[in-house]
């Protein structure tokens, strides 16, 4: 079974910090692209960072230069770092293999990060 696996996430104060992980069971992500979402409430969900195989990374300008995304493909898992977080940054998050949504993209089960003090 193709599984993406979510860890860490939780409640920080505005400027902190928390990393985000995605690790895939059952294929290997050294083939994948692989995106973070995030869905805030009341909101649709919102591309924020893609590496691809190559090793190529986007980020929307919200998150630019405060994400960094990268990837462990020993221990096929992708992380997201989250730094100098925002009340706005406050969603759950997804990661999925792939950059955009397409029918059948593989999601993981979502991680609720909230920002306040």
């Amino acid at each position: 079974q193709l599984q993406l696996v979510q860890s860490g996430g939780g409640l920080v104060q505005p400027g902190g910090s928390l990393r985000l992980s995605c690790a895939a069971s059952g294929f290997s992500l050294d083939n994948y692209a692989i995106g973070w979402f995030r869905q805030a409430p009341g909101k649709e969900r919102e591309g924020l960072s893609c590496t691809t195989s190559d090793g190529t990374t986007v980020y929307i300008d919200s998150v630019k230069g405060r994400f960094s995304i990268s990837r462990d493909n020993v221990q096929n898992t992708v992380f997201l770092q989250m730094n100098s977080l925002q009340p706005e940054d406050t969603a759950v998050y997804y990661c999925a293999a792939g950059c955009t949504h397409v029918p059948g993209t593989i999601y993981g089960q979502g991680t609720q990060v909230t920002v306040s003090s």
